[in-house]
């Protein structure tokens, strides 16, 4: 399954109901013959009802089809995009974002 992924400004608050967060980055890693595509974050729950906190993540898209090689119509950039399902890849993967980024949050797609 091929999924377009519209990439958002990084270090920009993005607000929601109990706070916000902010993509700090975005990163393509080898893993095999592919790309792995992930972007690394931060948010803060501070307008919540169940009290204040925040965390690190990562997410993780998938495998890179095409990288940036189309704009939609605000603006941003699109990426095609393969999720990963394996849970034997998504664990190794995991493993090189804990390593590489000291982040232990990682959600996949």
């Amino acid at each position: 399954m091929i999924r377009n992924f519209i990439h958002q400004p990084l270090n920009c608050e993005i607000t929601s109901i109990g706070g916000y967060y902010i993509i700090t980055k975005e990163v393509c890693v080898p893993l095999g013959d592919r790309k792995i595509f992930y972007m690394t974050g931060c948010a803060a729950f501070d307008t919540s009802c169940c009290g204040s906190g925040g965390c690190a993540f990562a997410n993780v898209p998938g495998f890179v089809l095409s990288w940036k090689d189309k704009i939609n119509s605000d603006g941003f950039s699109v990426s095609a995009i393969e999720p990963v399902t394996d849970f034997k890849i998504q664990n190794k993967i995991r493993e090189i974002i804990r390593k590489k980024e000291g982040i232990n949050q990682v959600n996949f797609d």
